[in-house]
C-alpha cells in the first residue's frame, strides 16, 4: 500500500511554498517554528487514519513479561513489553522486537523530492505482539531513529517508502493474546549514522525513551 509522506526539517530553515509546523526531534516544544516539508501524494488504507498512538501509564497491565521501565536500553533482537495506548479508545500490552535498522540508499528518498537530497533513510523493522489481550486492531506503533549514543537525526519523516520501508497497521484481528505482525518505521540523517531505534511515546517513556542499540 501507499501512505503520504513528508519531511519535516527540526532546523530553522528558509520558509518556502510548502511550509509545515515542524517538530523538533530534541522533544522541546517551545523551539518549534516553521520549516520546509516534502510530500508525496497517495492513498493510504481505512486503518491509517486513526489517531496517532498515546501510551499512558494507565494502560492495560502486562500478560507476558514486565513492562520495560523508561530509560531502558535493549539490544537488536530483544523483545520488550511496553504500555501501548492508541486514539481514546484502544490500550493495551504490546511486546516490541526491533529485528533491524537497515541503511537504505539515498536514491531511495526520491519520492520526497528535492528537499531529500543528501539524506540517507534508514529502515526500522520490528515485530508487534499483543500481550495483553485487548483489541489493538488498526493501531499503529512507530519507533524513532537515532544517532550513535541517543542523539536526535534533525529530521523527522512523515510515512513510508512501499516495497522498502512499509509501515503497516495492525491487522483486524489484532484482538488476542500472541497476535502479532510486522511494520517498518523509517528514519534519515544527513549527518551519522542512525544506530539507535527509540520508543518514546507517553510522557514518562518521551523524557526517557526505551532504545534498541546494535
Amino acid at each position: 500500500m501507499k501512505h503520504k509522506v513528508r519531511i519535516v526539517s527540526a532546523v530553522a530553515l528558509t520558509t518556502l511554498t510548502l511550509g509545515l509546523t515542524a517538530c523538533n526531534d530534541g522533544e522541546d516544544s517551545a523551539s518549534r517554528q516553521d520549516s520546509p516539508s516534502a510530500s508525496a501524494p497517495a492513498s493510504s488504507d481505512p486503518g491509517s487514519k486513526s489517531p496517532s498512538a498515546d501510551p499512558s501509564d494507565d494502560a492495560a497491565a502486562p500478560a507476558g513479561g514486565d513492562v520495560a521501565a523508561p530509560g531502558t536500553k535493549f539490544k537488536i533482537g530483544d523483545r520488550a513489553v511496553l504500555p501501548f495506548k492508541y486514539g481514546t479508545e484502544k490500550k493495551g500490552t504490546v511486546a516490541v522486537t526491533v529485528t533491524a535498522i537497515e541503511k537504505g540508499a539515498e536514491a531511495d528518498m526520491a519520492p520526497f523530492g528535492e528537499k531529500a537530497k543528501g539524506m540517507t533513510p534508514y529502515y526500522i523493522r520490528m515485530k508487534v505482539e499483543n500481550v495483553g489481550g485487548t483489541d489493538l486492531s488498526y493501531a499503529s506503533l512507530r519507533l524513532r531513529g537515532k544517532l550513535e549514543g541517543g542523539g536526535p537525526t534533525g529530521v523527522i519523516l512523515v510515512g513510508d517508502l512501499p516495497g522498502k520501508c512499509d509501515s503497516e497497521t495492525a491487522p483486524r484481528d489484532f484482538t488476542t493474546k500472541g497476535a502479532s505482525y510486522e511494520t517498518c518505521s523509517l528514519s534519515a540523517t544527513k549527518t551519522d549514522p542512525i544506530a539507535v531505534a527509540s520508543f518514546e511515546e507517553g510522557d514518562a517513556y518521551s523524557d526517557s525513551p526505551v532504545l534498541w542499540t546494535s
